[in-house]
């Protein structure tokens, strides 16, 4: 069975950095790409950034150049590094792993994690 667990909200000033972390409990190679969402209240769930199996990484607009992705392979988990954030980053981040079977999308999400932003 998927299971994906964050960890790593929490409370950051305007300017502050949090790191996120989920824990897969499949190898990381099971999944086509893995990635990080967030939803903001009254908002549709959005991708933040996203890593695929062969290492293309595409992040959202908004968050180029502030948000790092990376993935431990060796370990099973998915990082996102938050420098510079703003109060519009404040959202629930959910982690991703999807799988492609017979041309179909199969999504698995974790739990998610409360990150705000104080202004």
């Amino acid at each position: 069975q998927v299971q994906l667990l964050e960890s790593g909200g929490g409370l950051v000033a305007a300017g502050g950095s949090l790191r996120l972390s989920c824990a897969a409990s499949v190898s990381v190679f099971r999944f086509a790409a893995m990635g990080w969402y967030r939803q903001a209240p009254g908002n549709q769930r959005e991708l933040v950034a996203e890593i695929t199996g062969g290492g293309y990484i595409d992040y959202a607009d908004s968050v180029k150049g502030r948000f790092t992705v990376s993935r431990d392979d060796a370990n099973n988990m998915l990082y996102l590094q938050m420098n510079n954030m703003r109060p519009e980053d404040t959202a629930v981040y959910y982690c991703n792993g999807h799988e492609l079977r017979d041309y179909r999308r199969l999504d698995y999400w974790g739990q998610g994690t409360q990150v705000t932003v104080s202004s």
